[in-house]
């Protein structure tokens, strides 16, 4: 029996955990997931310091003429203590002297000489960055789950931590199956074709922060698709395409039963896609998708995804959709859930018009897909759709307005 997509992705949350830690320097842990909670050990500013270049001064001076006899350099490790009738010039970071109330810009001061004029409106405390505004000593700065991007290390790098604990990428494992499949490097008979799904698999995975290893493409054969199997066990996840339907040469299911593959679902109630499988050797997760390049590759972004985001150890494990409308009237057929490629441009979404799971252009074209209900035969222009992005770049051929008005 069919299981729905939510009860297959309750399988997948179920049967899908992290794996082991390593530490790595902080300048090889991008893009991995952190296995620890950060706590902050510095006070960021360390200490009250000035946000302009200028003079640092008292408010009772505002509007007189003061004295400067002294500049602070950011860096510098200056004990100068302000006193009433004078200013202090300062750079931007250094630290605010003692006595200092407020900061003066350069460009709203008349100097001349040892000798400046200050304005007649200054304000307690501004233009100076007070000691852990930013960033207090004790409190947490990451959490155990997230994943490291280049902000995420500037958080880090503020703290001096040289190294983090993190979780290992997940390791995942690729083969295709099917005696007309050749590799994009080998030449091609008129009967056959080339396996475009194993170099797919392959780049999204990396995509994701996996290593990944491809392991080749197996004819229809018992003995062929065992040697590939036992290559791919070492691995956290192996993925494979072909072979899970019901024809007379489809073997995967049987190949992996006879490694005491463990079956957490056989079939789901979706379309392209149905004969999708997920299951378990051991330690290692499987994972078996259509052969149809389309429905392949949807079903990837999925199920593959949901899984590789459950081993990372990422907190953000489920997929989440963006509310956007339709950009034109769209005819469903109904009677099964329906994955339906198309394009989001930021305003709409425009679906592929006719593709089926054969083909693999609507993906080059494609940068999202919406998941149709059983019971919809018609998205109008203007309604509500959940897009799920498989590639966001908002990048344009065409200049835009980029301000918010």
């Amino acid at each position: 029996m069919a299981v729905t997509i939510e009860e297959a992705l309750e399988y997948i949350y179920q049967n899908s955990a992290p794996k082991s830690l390593k530490i790595l320097p902080l300048e090889q842990a991008l893009g991995y997931v952190i296995a620890e909670e950060i706590i902050a050990t510095h006070n960021l500013p360390p200490y009250d310091n000035s946000a302009m270049d200028g003079y640092a001064v008292k408010m009772k001076d505002m509007g007189k003429e003061v004295r400067v006899e002294h500049t602070v350099f950011a860096g510098d490790n200056s004990n100068e203590e302000l006193k009433d009738g004078f200013a202090i010039k300062i750079m931007t970071g250094a630290r605010v002297p003692k006595g200092c109330e407020c900061i003066v810009p350069i460009e709203d001061v008349t100097a001349r000489h040892e000798w400046a004029k200050l304005p007649p409106d200054l304000k307690l405390s501004r233009h100076i960055r007070l000691c852990g505004e930013d960033i207090r000593s004790g409190a947490t700065l990451l959490k155990k789950g997230q994943r490291l991007d280049a902000h995420k290390i500037t958080l880090l790098a503020s703290q001096g931590r040289s190294h983090i604990k993190v979780y290992k990428k997940p390791r995942v494992a690729i083969f295709a199956s099917g005696n007309e499949l050749k590799m994009h490097f080998e030449s091609v008979s008129a009967y056959q074709l080339y396996n475009t799904n194993s170099p797919t698999f392959f780049a999204r995975a990396q995509e994701l922060g996996c290593d990944v290893d491809f392991i080749g493409t197996a004819g229809d054969l018992l003995e062929d698709i065992h040697e590939h199997i036992k290559s791919a066990l070492e691995s956290d996840l192996i993925i494979t395409s072909g072979g899970v339907s019901v024809g007379d040469a489809d073997f995967t299911k049987e190949a992996f039963g006879a490694f005491g593959c463990e079956v957490f679902f056989d079939h789901v109630e979706i379309k392209p896609g149905k004969p999708t499988t997920f299951g378990r050797i051991k330690d290692t997760l499987v994972l078996n998708l259509p052969g149809n390049p389309l429905a392949a590759a949807l079903n990837f972004e999925l199920f593959a995804q949901s899984i590789i985001l459950s081993i990372s150890g990422d907190e953000a494990k489920y997929i989440a959709p963006i509310e956007t409308k339709m950009a034109n009237d769209y005819v469903i057929k109904g009677g099964r859930r329906t994955l339906i490629p198309g394009f989001f441009d930021g305003a709409s979404f425009t679906p592929y018009e006719k593709f089926s799971p054969g083909m693999i252009s609507p993906l080059a074209v494609s940068n999202a897909y919406i998941i149709v209900d059983e019971s919809c035969e018609l998205l109008k222009k203007g309604n509500s759709v959940k897009i799920i992005p498989t590639r966001f770049g908002f990048n344009s051929k065409e200049k835009s307005d980029l301000i918010t008005r």
